[in-house]
Formats: C-alpha cells, sequence, structure tokens
C-alpha cells in the first residue's frame, strides 16, 4: 500500500509539472496560476486519480472553448485575455472548495478509491459528491459562458427574459444552457469511467455508479444557472456607450442593464460552486 501511495505521489508531481509548464506556455495560465494549479493538481492525483481526471477535464475543455471564437469574443467581452488567460486568484475560486475536500478524503480514505455507497461510507459518498457537483459547476458555467457567447441567439435575462446585449451577466441562451448540462454530463462520465479502473465495488454498487452522469448532467446545468441568477441580481452589468460593450462597473458614460454591485465574478462563481457543492453532495448521500 505504501509503495502504491508513493508511486501516485510521483505521478501527481510528473503531471503536475507537465500541465502546469504546458499552460503557462499556452498562456491558459499566467505564472500565479501555473504555480496555483501545479499545487491544485498535485494534491487532487495524490488524494485520487478520478479527482485529478475531474480537474484537468474541467481545465483542458474549458480552456480550449476559451479559445474558440477568440475574435468574436473580443469584440464582445469588455474584460477579454488573450487566451483567456487565468492567474491563481481564478484558478482557486474555481478549484479551492474541491481541493480542500479531496485532502478530507484522502486523509479519511488512506488513498484507497472509493466508490460511491452510503453503507459502507456516507460522509465519504457525500464528499465525493461535493467535488462531482464542484466541477460540474465550474464546466458547466464554463461551457455555457463560452459557447453562449458564440450563440446566433440574443441572451435573455435569467430574471425576466427580456433580450439583453451579449456579455451581460445573467444572460442565458438555449445554446448555452445546452452546453452546461452537456458539461455536466462530461464530468460524470469521467467519474465513471475512471471509476471503473480504480475503485473497487462490491455486489451491485458498479453498475449504480452510472447514476452519476444524470446527477452530474443535472448538476452542470443548476451550478449553470444558479450563476446566471446571481450574476442577474448580485453582479452589475451596464452598458457603455464609448466603448460599445457591457461592463461591470457604473460610470458616467454607462447605462445600467441589470443587477448590484455587490458581488464580482470571482464572486459569483464561488457562491455558485458552494451551492452546487452542497446540492449534489446531498443528492449523492441520498442516492447512494
Amino acid at each position: 500500500m505504501e509503495q502504491l501511495l508513493m508511486i501516485r505521489f510521483a505521478v501527481s508531481i510528473l503531471i503536475a509539472t507537465v500541465a502546469a509548464t504546458r499552460s503557462l506556455r499556452h498562456k491558459s495560465l499566467d505564472l500565479s496560476g501555473a504555480v496555483a494549479g501545479f499545487v491544485v493538481m498535485a494534491i487532487h492525483i495524490a488524494a485520487g486519480y478520478r479527482f485529478g481526471a475531474l480537474l484537468l477535464v474541467f481545465f483542458f475543455t474549458s480552456s480550449k472553448l476559451t479559445k474558440v471564437g477568440e475574435e468574436k469574443k473580443r469584440q464582445v467581452d469588455a474584460e477579454f485575455k488573450e487566451g483567456g488567460q487565468r492567474n491563481w486568484v481564478q484558478v482557486l475560486s474555481n478549484s479551492g472548495i474541491a481541493t480542500v475536500l479531496v485532502v478530507i478524503i484522502g486523509y479519511l480514505t488512506r488513498g484507497q478509491d472509493k466508490c460511491l455507497d452510503s453503507n459502507e461510507a456516507k460522509l465519504v459518498t457525500g464528499l465525493i459528491g461535493g467535488i462531482i457537483g464542484h466541477y460540474a459547476c465550474c464546466n458547466g458555467d464554463t461551457w455555457s459562458s463560452e459557447l453562449g457567447m458564440l450563440s446566433t441567439q440574443q441572451p435573455r435575462l435569467i430574471t425576466n427574459l427580456k433580450k439583453v446585449q451579449k456579455g451581460t451577466n445573467g444572460g442565458v441562451t438555449t445554446t448555452g444552457l445546452i452546453a452546461a448540462a452537456e458539461a455536466g454530463a462530461v464530468i460524470g462520465l469521467t467519474f465513471v469511467l475512471f471509476g471503473f479502473f480504480t475503485a473497487g465495488c462490491v455486489t451491485s454498487v458498479p453498475l449504480k455508479q452510472l447514476l452519476v452522469i444524470p446527477i452530474a448532467t443535472a448538476a452542470g446545468l443548476c451550478g449553470s444557472m444558479i450563476d446566471s441568477l446571481l450574476g442577474a441580481t448580485l453582479q452589475f452589468s451596464g452598458y457603455c456607450n464609448i466603448r460599445k460593450k457591457v461592463v461591470g462597473k457604473p460610470g458616467p458614460t454607462v447605462k445600467k442593464i441589470s443587477g448590484l454591485r455587490i458581488l464580482d465574478n470571482n464572486a459569483v462563481n464561488l457562491v455558485s460552486i458552494m451551492l452546487t457543492t452542497l446540492l449534489t453532495s446531498l443528492a449523492c448521500s441520498y442516492v447512494f
């Protein structure tokens, strides 16, 4: 057992190094983001290969989608960054809660990959469910935003369904909502596939793990909608007549569209992740 844990630790350092270096070279992360990403990735894989897989799938699919249609997004997004480059704050806001959970799971299981089974370990099942919900929410929100922005549909504000400018916080499209559900499904599928190879389950428990896929799909959609609701109400959106773009701060040339200046984008993401993590944890504890 100790030898297997040492091998996993070595693998975690290797993969985290490669991922952080690649992300820095491709401008998906700045230097601070790469350092934070290395630490987070190493912790995830050391705690369990499935957790590392969820983080990798979320990060690389989101990074790829961020770079799709960059020119069109540049014209819409007032805070556009080349390659969608993220810093350490954004890395931790999208992985901090899950990192705490995987550390707790790693301690409780002594590094053994466990199936979702409340009869065997209710707390661990709830914690794993929380991690699934966490990355389903992150993936769903990112896919929804990146693909929704490229949609030919004009977004509607989630609170009143009135048409709003692209880039408005809380604006949703059918394309974006479908993308959020698909993103959650990808997270669920990743967990199930890796679980078949790494987790030892008994009796009918392995087949029951397939229920993670619809749960993660719902979490992706739910997380995206919670994020949109918070963005429409607690995050300011206004149209700047000079820049001809939606901006997140009021000003003399800015006409308010929606929301209050209470939360910024990182805070909205964090709150939506927390809520989705909790809801998915409860769902998994009940279902499994």
